[in-house]
């Protein structure tokens, strides 16, 4: 199944038994007793409970998005401490709360698996070991993201191995590749599922990705406004006997999103299906959101590094029994010349169900939705300008934004269930997780981090914002020991960190969390130093926003067919809204085993209220703008003055911005003049981890961990 033999030897050694998904049975699955370690082995638990129990409806989905290879959990902060072995058996556990509520509960994931964290970077191919444990998961549907369409390699993987794990279930609508045994464009996964779930909803599912424009060249991504007029779509929309529309999409939940394409899909289907319920899932701008499109749509997005899983409840969908499972037999997964996309679906119903069957009604002896999709909140509401539905909606809905860890899933799956948490499943990938990291060396000590430094919740420059720390970390380690004694101004793009720097051991992990990029030093000698002093305020007034630009180089892929790949450069669109998102919560109701000191956290908005979808109750996390880039200086006189002439240092990935800026400051340069100051392999991955060997040896090996962003962790 899998590509690598690493893989294979760690995975068998962990998961004798896990090799077929199908086998996968909740009725059949061993229960351990809870006194076996889980999570890993240097993860931390939540102390903060759930505010209540889940509104449980007639149909009701768990979704991720944007979990970029985080399988291991955030294994230094609290809040999201469990690992993808935690989450299986969380899954496990709600599937059999699902069959003895008797209701359908769906899995489903939006994409970005890609470009985060050791599990997934340290591998010569990203994912090389982490994909084998995401596949443990058997999800109901999938989508793909568009980080698993920068890069060639990846993008093969994905058609070759990924999407033939979950089959029909992993859809690619308007997402195609370059088959290299055949030369010809083939869908990578399926272009729509159609099918019906245990409890008899007939459902239509669509995988959509935003009109992205950086994949690969041996990629093609249709813009949305143009899938939705293709036969095979507008059939697919047409066919008869479907109760719900499910709309998964890497593509931001909001239709008002910068990016987002959902509003093309949803009215498309709207002009046909003017009153079928449509459910959205999105997904890349790694914020928790729900819109409200009609009083029949809404729009779940469910955060991102495994630090939110997405709930969604409703009830009030009605089946159409007058299509009777004679009519289209068997299950309808949209491969190019399979299933019945001939066929117009035309019977004199343009819309949902014309029969008076009453809306059904949610489980008993739980909580049931209680919401109409009509927005509470002013969020700029997605459904402004957008097609709505024509006749009154009897649905409900619920949703909830869990926090990642072992305490919320434990809560929900056995705190209303005789039985205890651990399935032998999700032991096994626990156990095979800590197995892969020990084979990468992950947990390999470069030092103890004395304080938490973040990316936003700080003002740039104040204590615990990580840019000056970056700026003392390059100074100390961009020397070129040739010319270590020449004044020298390093300039770095503020977007090569990925993620914060929590209080704590600093390991080979750590590295990729924080910097995974591997962009190389280049510089240009003896620059005035009037010029050269210009050039970072110049940069930071360029247009906010601007996204790196992502190629094999930058991750050092091996490229195994060259002659298949071509040039890999790519762009990440920008992400238009603050992930966390400060806003004051309403009172809920607490659960009387909860911890009465609120935790910093996620306190979300969205159409549904302030706070109010969050799981647990939090208090919010300031954001602050940074600017797009950051200069140190190093070996200037130590007597305060300023030298005539400099090494300028930038980065290979900004040398274009630089060079446009130097010209335009009247200097007369040239990529000629452009050199690298230290060797390609110390790169913008190498940088803190020898800082870390110069200044955070203190402590070691026993370093203090901190509680995560947002707390107060700036004591050594």
């Amino acid at each position: 199944m899998r590509f690598s033999t690493i893989a294979i030897s760690v995975l068998s050694a962990s998961l004798p038994a896990l090799a077929c998904e199908s086998c996968e049975s909740p009725q059949s699955d061993v229960i351990l007793t809870r006194n076996v370690r889980r999570m890993q082995p240097d993860a931390q638990n939540a102390t903060s409970h759930s505010r209540g129990p889940l509104e449980w409806g007639q149909i009701n989905f768990l979704h991720t998005t944007d979990t970029h290879g985080w399988l291991e959990g955030h294994v230094k902060e609290q809040n999201y401490g469990a690992d993808w072995g935690d989450f299986i058996s969380f899954t496990q556990e709600m599937r059999r709360k699902a069959q003895d509520l008797g209701v359908d509960l769906l899995l489903v994931d939006t994409g970005d698996l890609h470009d985060g964290a050791g599990l997934s970077d340290a591998t010569s191919l990203n994912g090389e070991l982490s994909l084998p444990i995401f596949e443990q998961l058997d999800y109901d549907l999938l989508t793909i993201g568009n980080h698993e369409l920068y890069i060639s390699t990846i993008a093969y993987e994905t058609f070759s191995n990924f999407s033939k794990v979950y089959g029909e279930r992993y859809l690619t609508s308007n997402v195609q590749i370059t088959n290299p045994a055949t030369g010809q464009l083939e869908y990578i996964g399926n272009r729509y599922r159609y099918f019906t779930t245990p409890k008899g909803l007939r459902i239509m599912a669509f995988g959509v990705l935003y009109d992205f424009t950086g994949n690969s060249n041996v990629t093609k991504v249709t813009k949305a406004a143009d899938m939705v007029k293709q036969s095979w779509f507008v059939d697919a929309v047409n066919q008869t006997g479907i109760d719900m529309f499910v709309i998964l999409g890497h593509n931001p939940a909001r239709a008002t999103a910068s990016g987002s394409t959902f509003g093309t899909v949803f009215t498309a289907i709207r002009a046909i299906k003017a009153d079928t319920p449509i459910q959205i899932f999105g997904g890349h701008s790694h914020i928790r959101d729900f819109a409200v499109y009609d009083d029949k749509t809404t729009a779940l997005e469910s955060g991102r590094y495994c630090e939110t899983l997405g709930w969604l409840a409703m009830t009030g969908v009605t089946p159409s029994h007058q299509y009777g499972k004679e009519t289209y037999g068997q299950e309808d997964y949209g491969r190019e010349g399979y299933g019945r996309e001939g066929h117009n679906g035309h019977n004199g119903h343009n819309g949902h169900h014309s029969h008076s069957a009453p809306a059904p009604t949610g489980p008993s002896g739980v909580p049931n939705p209680t919401m109409k999709a009509i927005p509470l909140t002013s969020t700029s509401t997605a459904s402004v300008s957008l097609a709505t539905s024509t006749s009154a909606s009897s649905i409900l809905y619920a949703r909830r934004y869990l926090d990642w860890n072992r305490l919320t899933f434990a809560y929900h799956a056995v705190g209303s269930q005789d039985h205890t948490f651990d399935t032998s499943k999700g032991l096994a990938v626990t156990a095979n997780i800590t197995a892969t990291r020990k084979a990468l060396n992950l947990t390999r000590l470069y030092g103890c981090v004395p304080e938490t430094y973040c990316q936003s919740c700080k003002p740039f420059g104040a204590p615990g914002n990580i840019f000056p720390l970056l700026q003392t970390a390059l100074a100390a380690t961009v020397i070129n020991q040739s010319r270590a004694n020449i004044p020298r101004l390093i300039l770095i793009n503020t977007g090569s960190i990925r993620f914060d720097l929590v209080k704590g051991p600093f390991t080979y992990d750590d590295s990729f969390v924080v910097s995974p990029f591997t962009d190389a030093f280049q510089f240009i000698p003896n620059v005035p130093y009037s010029i050269a002093e210009q050039v970072l305020g110049v940069l930071n007034s360029a247009p906010a926003d601007k996204k790196r630009d992502l190629s094999s180089s930058d991750f050092a892929f091996q490229v195994p067919n060259p002659s298949l790949l071509g040039q890999d450069t790519c762009r990440d669109p920008a992400i238009s809204r603050n992930h966390l998102t400060a806003r004051s919560y309403p009172a809920g109701r607490i659960h009387r085993r909860q911890s009465t000191a609120l935790t910093p956290g996620y306190v979300t908005t969205d159409d549904f209220g302030v706070g109010t979808g969050d799981d647990t109750v939090h208090t919010a996390i300031p954001y602050y703008s940074q600017p797009g880039n950051l200069q140190a200086n190093a070996s200037f006189p130590t007597n305060g003055t300023n030298p005539n002439t400099v090494d300028l240092i930038f980065l290979d990935y900004i040398a274009g911005d630089v060079l446009r800026v130097l010209t335009g400051l009247g200097a007369k340069y040239t990529k000629a003049d452009i050199g690298y100051y230290l060797p390609t392999s110390f790169t913008t991955n190498s940088y803190l981890p020898a800082y870390a060997k110069l200044a955070w040896q203190a402590n070691l090996p026993n370093c203090s961990v901190g509680l995560g962003m947002g707390y107060n962790d700036t004591s050594g």
